[in-house]
């Protein structure tokens, strides 16, 4: 097994770029192995302002857009979905990637804050997905020492893959 990207797009304002899937996956890569994943799923979704602002209200109940959201399969809900899926002759379970979580992104976002930064679109959003997936593994940033923390993972995995600013 190895970790593995699916990605989805949600929005009409950019053409996703096959550079951008390779950038990303690369990052992946990287990340899962700098925090010692070896496998896994990660379902990454593309969406405009809009979307992520109806999401950020819903599930955060912050009524503005974002950039990044991120829910982890691995966080405990007060109802546990029921998984149904079954199984072709001869198959096991033990073929299933472990799902870690869905990332969104609003690449509208990605292009304001690579130009209010300075830097380039790709940079943004490789930036946007680690943060991403480090919070599918549990990190966050609700203190100076976690933010720390975040912040130093995020620009190593960045600064591996050449996206320094």
């Amino acid at each position: 097994m190895a970790i593995q990207l699916d990605w989805s797009n949600e929005q009409d304002k950019f053409e996703i770029s096959e550079e951008w899937i390779k950038l990303l996956e690369t990052l992946l890569q990287k990340a899962a192995a700098a925090e010692g994943v070896e496998d896994g799923d990660v379902a990454l979704t593309f969406v405009d302002n809009e979307r992520i602002h109806e999401l950020n209200l819903e599930y955060r109940g912050i009524d503005r857009p974002t950039d990044v959201l991120s829910f982890a399969m691995t966080e405990s809900l007060d109802e546990e979905p029921e998984i149904i899926y079954e199984l072709e002759e001869g198959e096991s379970l033990d073929i299933l990637p472990e799902m870690l979580g869905d990332i969104i992104i609003s690449l509208e976002r990605v292009q304001e804050q690579s130009e209010d930064y300075g830097h380039s679109f790709e940079r943004e959003l490789g930036f946007l997905f680690v943060h991403g997936f480090l919070h599918l593994l549990g990190y966050d940033h609700q203190d100076e020492a976690s933010e720390a923390e975040m912040m130093g993972k995020q620009e190593a995995v960045l600064a591996e893959a050449g996206l320094v600013r």
